[in-house]
């Protein structure tokens, strides 16, 4: 795991202690710090942007690349990495006197940047160049060093270079600060079993998860719980599931989103049982953050045009004398950046409620599309087989079939397989019985009264509805001449089995033939669909459910 904001802080940090020495005050900067350090990244991000132009002005080069490293190291936490990365190349234009220490604890801030922010982008080879770039810029007796050690090391085993990787991280953990220690020794136990699949890494995997637990080291605690989920994924999945759910819980706690998506990708994959809802979790953490990545990107590059329009009105109205309270211009600023700041907010929560409001239709519209097929066209389709199949069925009843659709599309919001004085099974029976033809056997076997007790009322409204599409969707594709369903109820759950010897159902043809309405209906009861497309002729599924 990466290091970025440790050696940041430390680093930036170490050259604010210089400030008064090496930049003429200047009251931006000082607001920028101010908002900075109260974790309002927004504003700090709009005061430093005004301090780069305040000291552009005066020629301070320093002043104006200090402003820069500190936009986009901003940049980089809220997630616009390529603009992070944009605005450290444009610092580096400022930062010349490399012997100046101040200058050397900045550069290094600044490279560290450029190199974390790569990573995250996969471009390997350029963010162990800028990291190399860091080690020449961090003195000696610096313990920042081994931070970067690291992370030199961990993208190393990122590019499968195993044994170069446990090189620097050899380096890292020389070093005497716990969590540094910890951070190196967790990585360096990964990289040598990763070289060597014999190698044992758990005593120091254990060590390093230790050292974070005495430690309150949050951001290190999630990175030893990935480390040894991955490490028994192949060995012990309970065991690898159980680490994967610790990191997950850690990283909620610490609310790191980067880390519990990591999390739900190995939950997911370790735990198909309950996919949905952790595919639902994952789902909406990343829609979360992509959007967050996406406003930090645009509100950064508007906050930057807006600076730079400002200067240019500026420059029509040098000619214009005017004195103002220092006092009085500071209390206007806050609180003219309090309105826009809380009308941004209004602006947000509206939008919010907007998008929500989107996705209800969307998801409505999904709702009754789904209705109107099961309601509608499979219940028309069932009164066109039992016109075909039954010689006795007359014209008035098929009227009657169709004036019942037709109420029930009237109400389409609710659809029930009714049928007044049947029970549930021979409800069943009747349909399945239905698609009977001269060319087309229908068996049922097994279905009992006593397998349908204690079965909600909308549970066999969604069974219904799926053996109505089986039916359908064999009436439309499988040519079969034989159609058997097998119905049992053991312990605390119904099983049902469905063949038919007609032509099989490819992988990719599954849910092309109408059978996805199906999928999401047992997964709306807890149940399970297999289709087993492999047998020799014909198809055979098998679904089962709980009993409520």
């Amino acid at each position: 795991m990466k290091y970025l904001f440790p050696i940041i802080l430390l680093l930036t940090i170490s050259s604010c202690k210089n400030d008064k020495i090496t930049s003429t005050d200047n009251t931006n900067y000082k607001y920028a710090r101010f908002f900075r350090e109260s974790k309002v990244l927004d504003s700090a991000f709009y005061y430093y942007n005004l301090a780069k132009n305040d000291y552009l002005k005066i020629k301070d080069s320093l002043g104006a690349g200090k402003s820069l490293v500190n936009m986009a190291m901003i940049q980089t936490q809220k997630g616009d990495f390529y603009g992070g990365i944009e605005s450290s190349l444009e610092a580096n234009k400022y930062l010349k006197r490399v012997k100046d220490s101040t200058t050397r604890s900045t550069l290094a801030t600044n490279y560290n940047n450029i190199a974390f922010s790569s990573n995250f982008l996969k471009n390997f080879d350029q963010s162990l160049k800028y990291y190399f770039k860091t080690l020449e810029y961090i003195d000696e007796n610096n313990s920042l060093k081994f931070i970067c050690y690291n992370n030199i090391g961990d993208v190393l085993i990122t590019q499968g270079k195993f044994s170069l990787a446990e090189k620097y991280l050899e380096k890292a953990i020389s070093a005497k600060e716990p969590s540094y220690y910890s951070m190196a020794l967790n990585n360096l136990a990964k990289a040598k079993y990763l070289n060597n699949k014999n190698y044992n890494p758990l005593p120091e995997l254990y060590k390093a998860l230790e050292i974070r637990k005495n430690n309150n080291d949050n951001e290190g605690l999630n990175s030893s719980y990935e480390t040894l989920s991955e490490y028994f994924i192949l060995k012990d999945k309970s065991l690898s599931l159980d680490f994967a759910k610790k990191m997950l819980l850690s990283a909620n706690k610490n609310k790191s989103s980067k880390d519990q998506i990591l999390a739900l990708k190995k939950i997911i994959k370790l735990d198909p049982i309950n996919y949905l809802e952790s595919f639902q979790k994952l789902d909406s953490i990343s829609t979360i953050v992509q959007t967050e990545r996406s406003k930090a990107k645009n509100q950064f590059a508007v906050v930057r045009y807006d600076v730079e329009q400002k200067n240019a009105q500026n420059q029509t109205l040098k000619t214009q004398s005017f004195k103002q309270s220092v006092s009085i211009v500071s209390l206007a600023i806050i609180l003219i950046t309090g309105f826009f700041w809380n009308e941004k907010r209004k602006k947000n929560i509206r939008r919010e409620k907007e998008q929500e409001k989107q996705l209800e239709v969307k998801n409505t519209e999904l709702r009754y599309s789904k209705k109107v097929h099961d309601v509608v066209a499979n219940g028309i389709y069932q009164v066109m087989t039992k016109i075909e199949n039954q010689d006795s069925f007359s014209k008035e009843e098929a009227l009657d079939e169709l004036e019942f659709v037709y109420e029930k599309s009237r109400d389409i919001s609710y659809e029930k397989p009714d049928s007044p004085g049947q029970e549930f099974g021979q409800i069943i029976s009747n349909l399945i019985a239905s698609f009977k033809n001269d060319n087309v056997n229908t068996f049922t076997v097994g279905n009992e009264e006593k397998t349908w007790h204690n079965i909600t009322e909308f549970t066999k409204t969604e069974i219904y509805q799926i053996i109505r599409e089986l039916l359908v969707n064999m009436k439309k594709h499988s040519r079969a001449t034989n159609v058997i369903f097998k119905f049992e109820k053991i312990d605390n759950q119904v099983n049902i089995g469905y063949s038919d010897n007609g032509i099989g159902v490819s992988d990719e043809l599954t849910f092309k033939n109408g059978l996805s309405n199906t999928v999401s209906r047992i997964e709306s009861i807890n149940g399970k669909i297999i289709f087993d497309t492999k047998t020799e002729k014909g198809l055979k599924i098998n679904i089962s459910f709980p009993v409520s």
